[in-house]
C-alpha cells in the first residue's frame, strides 16, 4: 500500500487521529521558535493541522505540507490561518519560499533510507541561510522496535507498506551532517486515539544549518 493511500485510509476512518492538542514537541519548537526570531515555518507531514494550529495562533507565518488529501482539507478548516498543500515531502516544489525553520513531527522516520535523505535534502532546500530544524522521530527506546520484517538496519515493517525507522542518537546526528546539533536528546509523547492511550519514546533533534 502507497504511503498516500495508507493515510488517506486512515484520516477517512479516523478523522483527527490525535485529537485536538498538540504534540508536546510543538510547544518546546514553538519556543525555541520564537526565540531565535523565527517569523516563517515549513511543517512538513502537517496533518489536519494540530501542531501547525499553535504555530499560527502564536503569530507564526506557517505553511504545512500533508500528503492526504482528507487531511489536506481537515487542516483547511482547522487551522484557516496556515497555508497548506497537498503533495509529498519527496518533492517540496509546492512554492518558491524560503522559511526561518522547519518543525516536523514523526515523520522522517517513516521512509527508508535513501527517502529519508531525499526528504532531508529538500528541506534543506527550502530553508533560508542558516534556517533552523526542529525534528521529532521515533527512537529505538520505542516499544515497537523489532517488530515486524527488518527491510534496513533498525526499519521494520510490521504493517505493509509501512517501514518505520527507529533512530538511535548516533544515527540520528550522521542525518543531519549538513547541521551544527545545537540540542539532541529523548521525549516521552503521550498519545491518545482509538482509545489507546500510550507513550512514544522519541528523539528530538534542534539544528541550524551551517
Amino acid at each position: 500500500m502507497a504511503k498516500q493511500e495508507y493515510w488517506e485510509n486512515r484520516y477517512t476512518v479516523e478523522g483527527k487521529i490525535w485529537g485536538d492538542f498538540p504534540s508536546k514537541s510543538a510547544h518546546t519548537a514553538l519556543k525555541l521558535f520564537l526565540a531565535n526570531n523565527v517569523k516563517t515555518v515549513l511543517v512538513p507531514g502537517s496533518g489536519y493541522g494540530r501542531n501547525t494550529k499553535l504555530f499560527s495562533a502564536s503569530g507564526l507565518d506557517v505553511t504545512g505540507l500533508e500528503i492526504s488529501e482528507t487531511a489536506y482539507k481537515m487542516a483547511n478548516l482547522y487551522d484557516p490561518h496556515s497555508k497548506f498543500y497537498n503533495g509529498t515531502v519527496l518533492d517540496m516544489s509546492f512554492d518558491n519560499h524560503h522559511y526561518d525553520a522547519i518543525y516536523c513531527y514523526n515523520v522522517l522516520h517513516l521512509f527508508r533510507q535513501l527517502e529519508r535523505e531525499l526528504f532531508l535534502n529538500q528541506c534543506i532546500g527550502k530553508l533560508k541561510e542558516r534556517g533552523l530544524v526542529y525534528f521529532v522521530v521515533f527512537s529505538n527506546e520505542e516499544s515497537t522496535f523489532g517488530q515486524g520484517q527488518e527491510t534496513e538496519p533498525n526499519t521494520f515493517e510490521s504493517k505493509p507498506g509501512r517501514p518505520v525507522h527507529y533512530f538511535t542518537e548516533t544515527d540520528l546526528r550522521q542525518h543531519f551532517h549538513y547541521f551544527k546539533i545545537i540540542d539532541i536528546g529523548t521525549i516521552q509523547d503521550p498519545e491518545n486515539h482509538g482509545g489507546d492511550a500510550h507513550i512514544h519514546m522519541l528523539r528530538y533533534i534542534f539544528a541550524r544549518l551551517n
